[in-house]
């Protein structure tokens, strides 16, 4: 093959590889226009995956290509050589909508307005062909330079008279599929909406409503309602609750009967919110949250905290993975300030202790950063103001003359004013699958941060944080997540006596192949020795700092390295962990395989956790009674405090 030339068009550069084949940069000389071309090798014969997926390819160009519109890419080719075939498409100055999403930005309610509407207009005109995208998530979204929205790849769409998608298949990408999708029924155009409807969810909240394995997320398509987008972000309107709920209805016939029923319905929710209808009342057998609401009783006390999940026995340890999730480097420098008596030292960097004392004694400590998942700047979500009892009215005897009305005694202050960071911390201590972080930048109203399970950790954590929050406003920043870490967060909870500002550098939460893992570190309000450790989902533990009364250690490549004698970080203290060196520029950490959900625990203890090292090759199943013990001796007098974060790690 000419690499330059691909038939009539030439080559002029590579926009992107996947596993299955290449997208160019073309231009067509003919009619000087630059176009994109997606290239598919040619499988064998006898491969039936491969030919499935040429069959999709080919597909793709045969739908994409009778659907000329504004707010669709445009095909305009197909062809094939001996080895490859491809299809030659609309050059899309710009990116995807996934692609800005995953940034953490924010659109405002009129850029979601406008966003959503030519989606749905690109939808109408594929229906009104007999088209189903079938995939509709924002990966197969573009975004041009000037903003218009364009629908792609269609390669698993459905063509009404078409017979290559019987009911029977599943086919979708699981966060964006609709229930009759996971059933492996027939689908029609209302399924693209549902498809929607989750988009629209994710623009106002930035968050999926449902998150999980596949198995989990079926589960939750088929038989949960999802939050209200209102209560999870103070800039989602309620008028818009309605909107999503109906594009994502269960069922096919409660959905929109089309995409420009639901574009109208939006704009008109959007631009005359009184005139919306309410969103309906979920059914509690679905019910995945309660709606903040005042308690019946403001004095009641809050339920007993449930006594912790046992930790899987040590008899069944999980297989270490063949990678590690964290590649460790030998020999480079790691800057970790660890404070003691207000004099500082860096682990590992070469950095002239004088300037370290100077650097302390004259910067501040940081304040606590934001767990991963929270959003900078985010407002509190509004909850019902308490509605004060009326005082009591006195009875006066008829014979007697009517003394003047004194002045009404003061009303008691309203039980949510007794609210404290400490009360709310009692009634959420006992939420298994979590570790929640209450605080009150002010007396008005309270932040949530940390992290839980979805499913039943986070709704339960929901409903006592509304709770306990006494009828102020609940400013939600809990991250859920999905992955084999309940254990973990159930044997270091009980133990807890506090938390401290824990996050990824930059507040990230996504790190890519070699990116360096730093994290930065506010101490708790006691002086304490540090324990870091990297959970993975496959079940292996990979220690970063250890500390055993004698040494403090960091784990490299080549297993445990002594960097300084046992040292406790001064109270207070803000400290990074992992900063490359300022002179090689290499991390002591970095992201590698395998990739996916993984967690981040930090202990901060009075008293080394442990007497000696632990093994490098580490298990869950292995670690954890031992962590257990340990954080049950510490407890007797000993404070503690932990922090979690989790992080997920992709390839590119």
């Amino acid at each position: 093959m000419d690499e330059s030339r691909l038939g009539k068009y030439e080559l002029r550069g590579t926009l992107g590889r996947g596993a299955m084949g290449t997208v160019y940069e073309g231009w067509d000389s003919i009619i000087d226009r630059k176009v994109a071309i997606k290239t598919l090798r040619l499988p064998d014969a006898a491969d039936e995956e491969a030919q499935e997926e040429l069959a999709r390819f080919k597909r793709e160009a045969q739908v994409a290509g009778r659907l000329n519109h504004p707010n669709i890419v445009g095909v305009f080719d197909y062809g094939e050589t001996p080895e490859l075939a491809y299809i030659v498409m609309e050059f899309i100055d710009g990116t995807s909508l996934k692609s800005v999403m995953d940034k953490q930005e924010r659109f405002p309610i009129p850029e979601v307005l406008r966003v959503m509407e030519q989606l749905l207009a690109g939808l109408q005109f594929s229906h009104d062909r007999d088209v189903v995208h079938r995939d509709i998530k924002p990966a197969n979204i573009m975004l041009t330079s000037a903003g218009q929205v364009k629908i792609a790849d269609f390669g698993i769409a459905r063509i009404e008279s078409s017979s290559m998608t019987q009911a029977g298949t599943v086919m979708g990408t699981p966060a964006y599929m609709s229930p009759e999708q996971f059933m492996g029924q027939t689908v029609d155009a209302r399924t693209d909406l549902y498809s929607s409807g989750v988009m629209l969810y994710q623009l106002l909240t930035g968050e999926r409503p449902f998150e999980g394995s596949m198995s989990a997320i079926m589960h939750k398509a088929l038989n949960v309602a999802p939050p209200r987008p209102s209560d999870l972000s103070v800039t989602a309107p309620q008028a818009l609750d309605a909107i999503v709920a109906k594009a994502m209805a269960k069922r096919p016939e409660q959905r929109f009967a089309n995409a420009d029923e639901m574009s109208r319905a939006l704009r008109q929710a959007v631009e005359n919110p009184g005139a919306a209808p309410a969103a309906g009342p979920v059914d509690d057998a679905e019910a995945t949250m309660v709606r903040p609401q005042r308690p019946a009783s403001a004095a009641a006390a809050p339920p007993s905290p449930p006594a912790p999940a046992p930790v899987p026995p040590a008899a069944s340890p999980t297989p270490a993975k063949s990678g590690a999730p964290v590649k460790l480097i030998a020999g480079i420098a790691v800057a970790v300030l660890i404070v003691l008596g207000g004099a500082g030292w860096f682990l590992l960097a070469p950095r002239h202790p004088a300037q370290d004392l100077a650097a302390l004694n004259t910067t501040p400590p940081a304040p606590a950063p934001a767990l991963p998942g929270s959003s900078p700047g985010s407002e509190p979500v509004p909850t019902p103001a308490p509605t004060p009892p009326a005082p009591p009215t006195a009875l006066t005897p008829p014979s007697a003359p009517q003394p003047a009305s004194p002045p009404p005694a003061p009303l008691a202050p309203p039980a949510a004013l007794q609210v404290t960071p400490a009360s709310m911390l009692a009634a959420l201590g006992g939420v298994g699958c979590s570790l929640a972080t209450p605080g009150m930048p002010d007396a008005g109203h309270v932040v949530l941060d940390g992290i839980a399970g979805s499913g039943t950790p986070e709704t339960t954590l929901r409903r006592l944080a509304t709770e306990a929050a006494g009828g102020l406003p609940l400013s939600w920043r809990v991250r859920t997540f999905s992955g084999p870490y309940c254990d973990a967060l159930n044997v270091i909870r009980p133990a807890d006596a506090g938390r401290f500002g824990m996050a990824l550098k930059g507040n990230a939460v996504q790190l890519r192949k070699n990116d360096n893992i730093v994290i930065q570190f506010t101490m708790p309000d006691f002086p304490a020795h540090l324990q870091i450790d990297y959970f993975s989902s496959d079940g292996s533990v990979t220690h970063l700092v250890g500390d055993d009364g004698a040494n403090v250690s960091i784990m490299t490549s080549d297993g445990w390295k002594v960097i300084g004698p046992s040292h406790v970080s001064r109270s207070g203290a803000a400290m990074p962990i992992g900063e490359p060196d300022p002179k090689t520029h290499d991390g002591s950490w970095q992201v590698d395989e395998p990739f996916g959900t993984d967690m981040i625990v930090a202990i901060a203890s009075e008293a080394p956790l442990f007497g000696a090292l632990r093994a490098a090759d580490d298990t869950t199943a292995a670690y954890l009674p031992a962590l257990q013990a340990a954080l049950g001796a510490r407890s007797r007098g000993e404070r503690v405090a932990s922090q979690a974060l989790i992080v997920d790690t992709t390839p590119n």
